[in-house]
């Protein structure tokens, strides 16, 4: 079938975002205009001759604004116009020559297959001309974006991109720069919206002649803090209520019946295990926990997975119970008054622990210990019951 239909079919459009171009953006147009005219061209703020040469594409869709904001502002201005304009998903493709409007055709035939998947069209990074900080840039990216989702990418910062504009819709972005490409598919991920990838043919020209508004200091450090809010929120937040909303249940029952009721492993090697995820869900070791206990469970030959979920304990809406009872338990512990301690609906903040640090990590240690027993007992007392019925 002609693309061009299936182009209107889908109701697919092609946004080039473009910032001082001029010398490659005349070609990059002609080359989509091959399969589409439903193109939105972006022109951030250019300062060279690329609002001249805009100016002959009567038919085409421009936006323009004298100021440049940056490549995410960009292409959240034409994902808004796109939308706007009845389109369901958009083509993302860069004005500065290196991608193939040839490839284009490709993200067709997979969106036909995968509807409600971000493309990202990945580029062969062990080709020759590819600059050194692209070359680390993209193993950098592709790294984090892993870590922050579970997700293996062979290319996480490709711009070459297809969109379903009404999935990501809702999303609400903060990030204008370069950055965005990386935020808008992790935020993406977390989401439950597929991430997948299609080779694609790139184009590097030789140094002397390479155009590249990338600035290594600046761009990295921005890329850097994203990610580290990323990998902040990940282990804070998406991964353990992801963990929870894997588990409904018929999963609890499975876990149940395979881990403590119909396992080979003891019933005390089952009770340290609790007692160890306990423990390290509630000790003041934030960002390093599961970490910690997973080692921990290795030296001593644990249930590894047992002690992953009891270290669970620490899901968000349980932080602000354990960083108050943990501060009590250390006043406690410690003799310290505590008649005048705060109230917990008036809440207990990470500085306001900062201020009494001793008293809480002594409070979380005494607190840990106090639910590990207890949570150790529970579960000695549990398998003694039902172990023994099946028996």
């Amino acid at each position: 079938m002609d693309k061009s239909k299936i182009f209107e079919e889908k109701k697919c459009c092609v946004i080039i975002p473009t910032y001082n171009n001029c010398k490659t953006i005349d070609n990059v147009i002609t080359g989509v205009l091959k399969f589409t005219c439903n193109i939105i061209i972006v022109n951030d703020g250019s300062t060279d001759e690329t609002e001249g040469i805009l100016k002959k594409y009567k038919n085409l869709h421009i936006i323009s604004y004298s100021d440049n904001k940056g490549k995410g502002f960009a292409l959240r201005k034409g994902f808004r116009s796109a939308r706007e304009k009845g389109y369901e998903y958009a083509i993302t493709i860069d004005s500065d020559g290196q991608h193939s409007p040839d490839n284009i055709p490709s993200f067709i035939d997979k969106l036909e297959k995968e509807p409600e998947a971000i493309i990202i069209g990945a580029r062969n990074m062990k080709q020759e001309n590819i600059p050194g900080k692209s070359s680390f840039g993209h193993k950098f990216s592709n790294f984090w974006f892993r870590f922050e989702t579970g997700i293996k990418l062979p290319d996480t910062q490709s711009g070459f991109r297809l969109y379903p504009l009404k999935l990501i819709e809702n999303i609400k972005f903060f990030t204008k720069k370069f950055e965005f490409e990386i935020e808008v598919i992790v935020r993406a991920a977390w989401k439950g919206i597929k991430v997948t990838s299609i080779p694609i043919n790139i184009f590097y020209a030789s140094k002397e002649k390479r155009v590249s508004h990338f600035r290594p200091i600046r761009d990295f450090i921005r890329v850097s803090i994203l990610n580290s809010i990323l990998v902040f929120i990940a282990i804070l937040f998406i991964k353990p209520f992801a963990f929870l909303k894997h588990f409904n249940k018929k999963s609890i029952k499975n876990f149940i019946n395979k881990n403590l009721l119909y396992t080979k492993d003891s019933n005390i090697k089952i009770v340290l295990s609790v007692m160890l995820g306990i423990f390290m869900g509630i000790a003041p070791v934030w960002g390093y926990q599961l970490l910690l206990a997973i080692m921990l469970a290795y030296i001593f030959k644990l249930n590894k997975l047992i002690v992953i979920v009891a270290a669970n304990i620490s899901i968000p809406p349980m932080i602000p119970v354990i960083l108050y009872l943990s501060y009590i338990a250390g006043g406690l512990f410690s003799g310290n008054n505590t008649d005048n301690i705060i109230e917990f609906s008036s809440g207990i903040t990470i500085a306001f622990v900062k201020d009494n640090l001793i008293q809480y990590i002594i409070g979380s240690i005494f607190f840990g210990l106090i639910c590990s027993f207890s949570f150790g007992l529970f579960t000695y007392i549990f398998l003694k019951l039902f172990r023994k019925k099946i028996n």
